[in-house]
């Protein structure tokens, strides 16, 4: 018997409701059974008759029951009785194995590091930049400005390119910092570097294609071009870049980092750029041109891109993760009109396009000249903890055992063994200092070098000199 709590929030109708439903769905009330009439129902409960016939109808729309004037009400044969709660529950179904899933984030993760903090007091993390409360009350200024934006048309379904307004941002942005001039129609907004790279892949290449990557490199490039099924081909890196004539013949892409690679640092020398860029050239390579963090440089003049000098053939990538904050998750393909178009119409089909209000804060932040204001002020902050950084580093005595590069650009700086070094018991001892070092060995595809990618971006001055003072008690 259906009973009513006048405790209980719900409307009558809506307790008397989902007790029916428990009772059919249990097997309380079997397939076939038939309801009181609602007028006896109504009585024996003590509620109107109105309640009982939305109680009926709602059984009824649900396809819990069925009616006929002869017939009455009754429960559907149709319906599925439950397991009691005691049985166990039937399973779902099961997902396949997915081994190279596994295995890519397994290497993406290691890639990251370890963020478990318990245990370190001094991370040098070379991934993420500095952020504080100067540019967080400034990112919220422009969010919130951006938010009061009238124009209702906004909110609807927008280009898979992205906003406008922000793609001519870059647009001059890239201009004026980068000396790349372009259509605005050439650049493609992005949800980050991994989905820029998974992009290309879908877009511009087929399943069982060679891809060139550099040895130590950037993990997320091979494993995503991986997990499309591509053809990995490690190319090594020596001091003056990508080892070009490694490259494998039959190659469609290969993916690089020329104005600050990626793990050693090392800035591709004008000779490799030339001979990358005609092999490209004669056999109609297409290159990704990872500029992840080159706006960050400390000696000499900014490193033309590859894109200036073959944008045929170039998908240039630039990211706001190094410049502003990884969380934004925006970034940029810049390329050949043909190739965004193509890759714009993968986009529309996977994703739609990116979430407005992130577009609409950045265009603000960048319109309002915020953005040019951050980055002065980070610079200044980079050079001096890059200064403090390498100054500790020969100090210390570690440059003397170790050979340091990377010094002319960006956010971070390798610290290379011999290939004899065990890298995992230094790695080891320094954490139990408390400081976090993020070996090289994790950017390795094939090679087998050993030592420390070392960031200084989120490390303050003082921390930075302890840190490896530390570290260098560890090793020397």
């Amino acid at each position: 018997m259906l009973k009513v709590n006048r405790n209980d929030d719900r409307p009558i109708w809506q307790q008397l409701l989902d007790q029916a439903i428990h009772n059919i769905t249990t097997g309380n009330w079997p397939p076939g059974e038939l309801l009181l009439p609602s007028r006896e129902l109504a009585g024996r409960i003590g509620v109107s008759r109105s309640t009982i016939q939305i109680v009926y109808e709602e059984l009824f729309s649900r396809g819990y029951t069925v009616t006929s004037r002869r017939g009455g009400t009754r429960v559907s044969s149709s319906i599925q009785v439950l397991r009691s709660l005691e049985e166990e529950p039937p399973s779902g179904p099961v997902p396949p194995v997915l081994p190279l899933v596994h295995e890519s984030i397994a290497k993406l993760q290691s890639w990251f590091g370890d963020h478990d903090s318990t245990q370190v007091d001094i991370d040098f993390n070379p991934h993420e930049p500095y952020i504080d409360e100067t540019f967080t009350q400034s990112w919220r200024k422009s969010f919130l400005q951006a938010s009061a934006e009238p124009n209702l048309d906004i909110w609807s379904y927008a280009d898979a390119r992205g906003l406008l307004p922000l793609r001519e941002q870059i647009q001059r942005y890239l201009s004026l910092e980068r000396g790349i001039h372009i259509e605005v129609d050439q650049i493609l907004l992005t949800s980050g570097a991994q989905n820029s790279i998974d992009l290309i892949a879908q877009a511009l290449l087929i399943e069982g294609d060679r891809v060139s990557v550099e040895d130590p490199g950037f993990p997320a490039a091979w494993t995503t071009m991986k997990y499309r099924n591509m053809q990995i081909d490690a190319v090594p890196v020596d001091e003056q870049g990508l080892c070009v004539d490694r490259i494998h013949p039959e190659s469609k892409l290969v993916f690089v980092t020329p104005s600050h690679q990626c793990a050693t640092g090392i800035i591709m020398s004008e000779p490799r750029r030339q001979q990358f860029m005609q092999l490209a050239g004669k056999r109609g390579m297409w290159i990704i041109e990872d500029d992840y963090d080159s706006e960050f440089r400390y000696r000499g003049d900014p490193i033309p891109t590859l894109f200036s000098q073959l944008p045929q053939n170039t998908l240039y990538m630039m990211s706001f993760s190094k410049m502003i904050a990884p969380g934004i998750r925006l970034s940029a393909i810049i390329g050949p009109q043909a190739a965004i178009e193509r890759l714009t119409q993968i986009h529309e089909l996977t994703y739609r396009h990116l979430p407005i209000m992130e577009q609409l804060t950045l265009n603000h932040f960048i319109e309002r000249g915020q953005f040019m204001r951050h980055m002065r002020r980070v610079r200044n902050i980079y050079r001096r903890r890059h200064e403090v950084m390498t100054k500790a580093i020969h100090s210390s005595g570690l440059s003397s055992r170790f050979r340091l590069s990377g010094v002319e650009t960006g956010l971070h700086v390798l610290l290379e063994a011999d290939a004899s070094c065990d890298e995992a018991a230094i790695t080891s001892a320094a954490r139990k200092q408390g400081v976090c070092v993020y070996p090289l060995s994790r950017y390795c595809l094939e090679s087998d070098r050993k030592g420390w990618v070392l960031g200084f971006a989120k490390v303050d001055e003082a921390r930075i000199e302890e840190g490896i003072s530390r570290f260098a008690r560890t090793v020397l």
